[in-house]
């Protein structure tokens, strides 16, 4: 990103006489929000940065700010792979396509009417919301079945773990912990075989990397993933790339019976974990806007979910100090989120 721009980008977001003041904006709805730098090194580069080939064509002009749509829940299917079939959801025999399937013949509520005050674009309440985003990730399943999947669940920061890779599997999930009726703790009391757990880490970063549908992803997304990985390492943190399996430590439901226990479990769990300085990284199919690549989705165990464009190695230092370190948003970058307002809260990850 040329300094340039960097400087029109900037110019815009804190405040320019043509644009709306897009970081008071996010202020006044309650976004812990900063005004540092998204990139940390000098325009040429003086850091030996990794950089994207100069054939990439990312798009600088148009508005990001607002090209996320709301969604209920997000989730990430275990494939192990970084690339997959154009449309992830047509893909027949998937668990994609069959949770696609089991979504589009349940029934949901309306969408309820929002009681809050207007968000500034792009940043939506999952609980104002309805659509369910199907993603695949690059993590591989816990089960030795084949025919069984692993998934993550957002913004509510949970995993489920042994789903049948079959219609009946997909329905299954659907009625555990995606219906858009439940919140985080989903159905207590089941005749299923599906275990679930809270996501053991601090935060997760989702790299699209989807050859496929574009491949500006595809060269973005390991470029990051190599970046974040020595950012984080130098703040001492612990770094993964992939779902560590949890089936040898106790699922919640082998250690809740009720709703209640079950409630106050996964809080505990969750509020525990930003303390531990461990992060997740995975690449996952197409999630819209490709033209902004780098796009990067950070998740908090809170259930904030910050969308960014544009990413390059340049800008990575910035997002690991300010926002998955500090929970703050960097305004010049974001595409929109999901729940990222905390009134009264300094960060992302207060309570």
């Amino acid at each position: 990103m040329s300094s340039s721009l960097t400087g029109k980008l900037k110019a815009f977001v804190f405040g320019s006489p043509n644009g709306t003041n897009v970081y008071q904006n996010l202020e006044t709805a309650n976004v812990p929000v900063t005004t540092a730098e998204c990139r940390s090194c000098a325009d040429p580069c003086d850091q030996d940065h990794d950089d994207f080939p100069s054939r990439m064509d990312i798009d600088m002009d148009s508005d990001m700010l607002g090209s996320v749509k709301p969604y209920r829940r997000q989730v990430v299917i275990s494939t192990g792979k970084t690339d997959w079939e154009n449309e992830v959801t047509k893909a027949e025999g998937t668990l994609a396509a069959l949770l696609k399937t089991a979504d589009s013949s349940s029934s949901t509520p309306k969408k309820p009417k929002s009681t809050n005050d207007p968000l500034p674009s792009g940043l939506f309440s999952h609980a104002e919301a309805k659509k369910l985003a199907i993603l695949n990730g690059s993590h591989r399943p816990f089960s030795h079945d084949e025919s069984e999947d692993t998934v993550i669940v957002l913004p509510d920061f949970m995993v489920v773990s042994g789903v049948p890779r079959t219609l009946a599997g997909a329905e299954a999930l659907w009625k555990a912990a995606l219906d858009p009726a439940l919140d985080r703790v989903g159905v207590t009391t089941r005749t299923d075989s599906l275990n679930t757990w809270v996501l053991p880490y601090s935060c997760l970063i989702l790299l699209c990397s989807h050859k496929r549908r574009d491949k500006r992803c595809a060269i973005a997304a390991p470029i990051l993933e190599k970046t974040f990985h020595q950012y984080l390492e130098r703040e001492g943190w612990e770094v993964h790339t992939d779902l560590y399996d949890l089936t040898s430590e106790p699922s919640l439901e082998s250690q809740a019976s009720s709703t209640t226990e079950k409630e106050q479990l996964i809080e505990t769990q969750l509020r525990s974990l930003h303390a531990e300085q461990r992060a997740l990284i995975l690449m996952n199919s197409h999630v819209g806007g490709h033209k902004f690549a780098g796009n990067c989705i950070i998740y908090t165990p809170r259930g904030a979910g910050v969308w960014y464009g544009r990413v390059t190695p340049h800008e990575v230092e910035s997002i690991v100090k300010h926002t998955i370190i500090d929970g703050q948003v960097l305004p010049t970058i974001l595409r929109g989120g999901v729940d990222l307002p905390c009134r009264g809260k300094k960060t992302l990850y207060d309570w």
